[in-house]
């Protein structure tokens, strides 16, 4: 990777530096999107079922329906090793435990006396969960999304995945308790769970990463009159920035940014580091793991959009990774903690030499679903709190009114909104009679 050193770049170099990939941003994506919602919102599955044909080679005009039946799903289930079988049990159990301690706790205070306010929270009724397929099936997303909607008690959790759907993905989801499993992908399948069709339903909030078309889908359903429906997060092409010091180990450095290169020709991984020594190294590790993996020709076109870059210590590497604010970040130094002390802005944080992020991907109990495009500034990584949506109550007594009455009222006024300032008023002249 391209080695840079901070102090000497521009006010416009240091923001070039820390650009997405120019693989994202493509101006006619929108409109090829807006194409395929469009088509979806209008012809429903007879859409879905010519989009299936182009974008994923599969025949499923002659099907009656795009979901997974039961027996379906139990062969699917039947065909995946006792092995994985086993690794997914112990990543379910960490999400379950970690997840499970994020139950919702009310609140019922009395702000002052007679005024009682509490603060509730339900499970969002109806899901939609997307998991990505293409060249890498993402089991690991399927328990990310499935355990906490059915921890959080979501009465309705409907995943799609693109055809044909990898065995693992069905087993992981019918051991999560899904049982709604659709064949379609892509923004083609976020469009399903916006409007719904004959087969899918459409759902209240759709769950998910994916590629640039499928965050740009979930972008335009949100916003689209015809439907009612937000998103979790824009969760796109994956990115690791990993802050290192000279008793970092370059090997392990290496494999941290391949083991996101390889997601896709657009994920990016930055390196920065107060040391000139690592960085060459890395790069000489770089090399040599590169040569060795099935999908080095992805990872290496990612590494054309990645970059190292050198600063005078670990608060200037703070600093540079807060303005970047990663999806991942990977702190390996001497001292960790004294970093994070510093970091403002990250989806999810791996401390130490023995922390890969692939822990957190796939079964150290955190969510690997999390935001991009530096959304990690103003945008929290999934909880259980996602899947749920909070109301407040109030209710006051006589005696709460006639102690707060005066206040709303003279504010009510200076607002210039004498119906607010009359509810007021007309209760508290019936306290008087």
């Amino acid at each position: 990777m391209d080695i840079l050193t901070w102090a000497t770049l521009s006010t416009d170099e240091q923001k070039a530096a820390l650009q997405r990939s120019p693989l994202i941003g493509d101006s006619g994506l929108e409109q090829s999107v807006r194409a395929i919602v469009d088509a979806v919102a209008s012809r429903g599955d007879a859409a879905l079922k010519e989009f299936n044909q182009k974008f994923d080679g599969f025949n499923s005009a002659n099907i009656d329906s795009l979901r997974l039946s039961e027996s379906e799903i139990s062969a699917a289930s039947a065909r995946v090793s006792a092995e994985l079988k086993a690794a997914i049990a112990q990543a379910m159990a960490n999400i379950d435990v970690f997840h499970s301690a994020q139950q919702f706790r009310p609140i019922d205070i009395e702000t002052q006396a007679g005024v009682r306010c509490e603060l509730r929270s339900e499970p969002i009724e109806k899901v939609g969960l997307y998991i990505p397929g293409g060249s890498a099936p993402l089991i690991s997303t399927v328990m990310m999304l499935a355990l906490p909607a059915k921890i959080a008690g979501c009465e309705k959790r409907v995943l799609v995945s693109p055809p044909p759907i990898n065995d693992a993905i069905v087993y992981a989801a019918n051991a999560c308790g899904i049982t709604e499993i659709y064949q379609v992908g892509g923004a083609q399948a976020i469009a399903a769970l916006a409007f719904g069709t004959e087969s899918i339903p459409s759902v209240d909030k759709i769950f998910g990463p994916g590629n640039r078309y499928v965050t740009e889908a979930k972008r335009l359903v949100s916003q689209d009159g015809r439907c009612t429906v937000s998103i979790d997060m824009p969760a796109g092409p994956s990115e690791v920035l990993v802050i290192a010091d000279s008793d970092a180990n370059a090997q392990f450095i290496a494999a941290d940014l391949l083991s996101q290169a390889e997601h896709g020709p657009d994920s990016q991984v930055i390196l920065v580091t107060d040391s000139e020594p690592l960085a060459q190294a890395v790069n000489q590790a770089l090399e040599s793991q590169l040569a060795a993996l099935p999908r080095q020709e992805i990872a290496a076109t990612a590494l054309k959009g990645s970059r190292t870059i050198l600063v005078k210590d670990m608060q200037e590497a703070a600093l540079v990774s807060n303005r970047y604010g990663p999806e991942h970040l990977i702190i390996q130094t001497r001292f960790p903690r004294d970093v994070l002390k510093h970091i403002r802005a990250a989806g999810s944080v791996f401390l130490g030499a023995y922390t890969p992020e692939s822990v957190g991907d796939y079964a150290s109990g955190t969510n690997h679903v999390l935001p991009t495009y530096g959304y990690s500034r103003a945008v929290s990584s999934l909880s259980l709190a996602d899947f749920s949506r909070r109301f407040t109550v109030q209710e006051l007594s006589a005696k709460g009114l006639l102690g707060l009455g005066q206040a709303v009222m003279t504010l009510a006024s200076n607002e210039l909104l004498d119906a607010h300032k009359n509810a007021v008023a007309i209760r508290l002249a019936s306290l008087k009679d």
